[in-house]
């Protein structure tokens, strides 16, 4: 199970309130683990309320980052892994770099 937040930094601090990635980035690494995930199972997991992740996947897919398909009620998403990162500072990086090293049995 994806535990995106904790209630401290490490053995010793408190909790901050702020993680390295956006919950954009959640999201993605979310789906990324297990593509048929239910949003609401996705909100849970980043600690979002569920509209905020189906506005956040409707401007990944919008974007050409993920794409969605029905199987059966399902949803199946699929990321584009080869699309690059949005801002100028990584743009030369690709989304593989920051999901694969953080979800098993992903390709680098």
């Amino acid at each position: 199970m994806l535990a995106v937040t904790s209630d401290r930094d490490d053995a010793t601090g408190p909790r901050t309130g702020w993680t390295f990635f956006t919950n954009h980035a959640h999201v993605l690494i979310c789906i990324a683990r297990q593509p048929d995930i239910r949003l609401s199972e996705v909100a849970d997991l980043v600690g979002i309320g569920e509209r905020a992740v189906h506005r956040i996947v409707h401007e990944l897919e919008a974007s050409g980052y993920l794409s969605v398909a029905k199987d059966g009620r399902r949803n199946v998403y699929t990321i584009d892994l080869d699309r690059p990162l949005r801002h100028q500072l990584e743009s030369q990086h690709h989304v593989r770099a920051v999901v694969a090293p953080l979800v098993e049995g992903l390709e680098t």
